[in-house]
């Protein structure tokens, strides 16, 4: 019997807000349960993190620069985004005999959507949000990007309509196999979820971000503009506080969610026999270092991101991998594995089915490696490579960065202009760009390639 594949998705979570980390003190049983009983990936990263590009690797398990698709298609300069003849591992779903349906935000098209690329059902998260106005016409947002409680029952939210339109599917979809994309909008700024998840914190619960009071000094000018553009430089944790509680509370309305899919399953006697993934596009800052989003750091709270896998049949319960993994594009081969189709010899993916099965004992990669292209402040190009010991970030204008990961996680000390660190640099900078080169980045050509090369900057 094939098995059925559920692929949960959110917008903006960072890695170190679940419970199962042991970070913070999000209250997230349910995915707990899907990493207790499964495995956790600590060392994932997006390939980018935008939405869109991000979003879009994922659809064909390519990188998005292979196809100019370098930020949001939605946000000032227009780029291109995935076109229609590029590889989609839903259409394999459907070859192999899968129904698939897709419930929740897209943002990897301004004009194709998931019917586009293989998917038979979709849901788009315009109707979550509609279904809650119509039915409540006279409750209203305030707005602002700090957030706020929803005035709307928890119920009617996008986030459980998401639950219930999924489970909807599992209905339509009977006995015969399926795949479920489960997209949601949430926990992306502004948080605004419901009640009673808002009353599960109490604001003495949430510590203050470990990396708040980061002053920036020897950084990127970016990170201090970040703030600037924000208009959050003066702001103190007491103005950050009751929006980290937001989020805590938007990430267990998620965790709820998840759990009525989870219930369901059980009572249908479908859960075992259900691939179950949980990742994010990218991560938030949420008033870390006094900054909101996620642009112009690579920071880890921003790349670095959850990656769960349960299926028993094929996975011991309880793993924690350290393994460096690029969630977007490693996760399409390693579902191609899992239901033995075939895999596409130019996917930028590596299969995690080694670390699933227990073959692989150590990372199969060497680094993890994102990309950054600009948006908002205009075009401001960044790479990063990670490996176990320290994380390198190349900025082209501006200074770079080097963070030594083990002694200092939450990335406080920008030791790239230290002369102790130079031999160490040159060195990265020739993994970054053999890693750049392995999919023909634009950075790593010509005179920028030269600059990382021979570290060619008048700012160092």
């Amino acid at each position: 019997m094939k098995p059925n594949i559920l692929f949960i998705s959110c917008d903006q979570q960072r890695w170190d807000c679940l419970g199962f980390t042991d970070r913070y003190p999000v209250k997230t049983p349910n995915i707990d349960r899907l990493a207790h009983e499964g495995i956790s990936f600590d060392n994932s990263y997006t390939p980018l993190p935008t939405c869109c590009p991000a979003r879009q690797a994922l659809v064909s398990g390519r990188r998005p620069e292979r196809y100019g698709a370098y930020w949001n298609y939605d946000m000032g300069t227009q780029v291109a985004s995935i076109p229609v003849d590029e590889y989609s591992w839903a259409r394999t779903l459907v070859d192999e005999g899968y129904h698939t349906g897709y419930v929740g935000k897209w943002h990897a098209s301004p004009t194709l959507t998931p019917l586009d690329f293989g998917y038979e059902d979709y849901i788009d998260d315009g109707v979550l949000h509609r279904y809650q106005q119509e039915k409540h016409p006279d409750l209203k947002f305030k707005g602002g990007f700090l957030g706020e409680v929803s005035p709307f029952p928890y119920e009617d939210s996008p986030t459980h309509q998401n639950a219930f339109h999924v489970k909807q599917l599992i209905d339509k979809y009977g006995d015969e196999p399926w795949h479920i994309k489960m997209d949601f909008v949430a926990p992306h700024l502004p948080c605004t979820p419901s009640e009673p998840f808002v009353s599960m914190y109490d604001l003495d619960e949430v510590p203050k971000w470990n990396s708040f009071d980061d002053t920036l000094e020897g950084k990127p000018f970016i990170h201090r503009q970040m703030r600037v553009m924000w208009q959050t430089q003066d702001m103190t944790w007491d103005d950050f506080h009751q929006t980290a509680r937001l989020y805590y509370a938007f990430i267990s309305q998620i965790d709820h969610a998840i759990g009525l899919v989870i219930d369901y399953l059980e009572q249908k006697s479908m859960l075992d026999n259900t691939i179950i993934i949980y990742t994010a596009d990218h991560g938030d800052l949420c008033g870390d270092r006094k900054m909101m989003d996620k642009h112009y750091i690579m920071y880890d709270e921003v790349v670095r991101v959850p990656l769960v896998i349960r299926y028993p049949s094929l996975i011991a319960p309880g793993q924690r991998n350290n393994a460096f993994v690029t969630n977007m594009l490693d996760i399409v081969p390693t579902i191609l594995d899992m239901v033995g189709a075939k895999v596409p010899d130019n996917l930028d993916g590596i299969s995690l089915m080694p670390y699933l099965t227990g073959e692989a004992t150590q990372s199969i990669r060497k680094y993890a490696t994102v990309t950054y292209n600009g948006q908002q402040f205009g075009l401001y190009t960044q790479r990063m490579i990670r490996n176990d010991d320290y994380k390198y970030v190349w900025n082209l204008c501006d200074i770079d960065e080097l963070y030594d990961m083990k002694n200092d996680p939450y990335e406080l000390e920008n030791l790239a202009q230290k002369d102790e660190y130079q031999p160490l640099l040159k060195q990265l900078r020739l993994d970054m760009l053999k890693e750049l080169n392995a999919f023909d980045d634009y950075a790593s050509r010509s005179w920028s390639g030269e600059q990382l090369m021979y570290n060619l900057k008048a700012i160092k």
